[in-house]
């Protein structure tokens, strides 16, 4: 926040190709959840123009890191200004030091970067244990493991046995802002395994 005013945010990930964010934005190709976002972009703007803001955003000097965390500690570092990590890491280091100089906040409504990933879990029909497994879906399900997953790792509960963490954005105003994406469409990641293997990020 002292490096970039709260009204020369960009209102698109898209925007962030622009000139003026040239060598300032931190993204991590490599993870996981980096993949299913740019997925997400593709079914919701087309392969074409996710293509054009992967290079455009290459040519722009876009940092890569290795994972989430390292974004975030560049962004304190003064590495850089902006990144796009998950939204929990930031958390993290925020239950330990409030004051840590980082800011988060999302892009305008129905953007592309504010997709919102859903953890999942299921059991395959060719298991041959499963009863123990129904046993692990339903202590994930229970509101013990709920409780852990939204007060120590900051993520959203899926029951509504257990209240959401405090320091998280209401789920009513996250699913005001994500973008119209059908997330059982995010099945293609050979093709985007490709796409950033195609344009040099992998």
């Amino acid at each position: 926040p002292d490096r970039v005013a709260e009204n020369d945010l960009p209102k698109s990930v898209f925007d962030l190709a622009d000139p003026k964010w040239k060598g300032r934005v931190g993204w991590a190709p490599a993870n996981a959840s980096f993949q299913s976002f740019i997925t997400g972009m593709s079914v919701q703007h087309g392969e074409a123009k996710t293509r054009a803001w992967l290079i455009a955003m290459k040519e722009n000097g876009a940092k890569a890191y290795s994972k989430n965390t390292p974004i975030i500690e560049a962004l304190a570092a003064g590495e850089i200004d902006v990144g796009l990590p998950n939204h929990y890491y930031l958390l993290r280091f925020k239950a330990s030091n409030d004051k840590y100089p980082v800011e988060q906040t999302l892009f305008e409504a129905g953007d592309a970067g504010n997709l919102v990933n859903v953890a999942g879990i299921g059991i395959l029909s060719t298991s041959v244990r499963q009863p123990i497994a129904r046993r692990f879906v339903e202590y994930l399900l229970s509101p013990h493991a709920q409780e852990y997953f939204t007060s120590q790792v900051f993520e959203y509960p899926v029951t509504d046995e257990v209240v959401p963490n405090a320091r998280l954005l209401s789920l009513d105003s996250l699913l005001e802002s994500v973008p119209d994406v059908d997330l059982d469409d995010l099945d293609d990641l050979p093709n985007t395994l490709k796409l950033l293997t195609d344009v040099g990020l992998l």
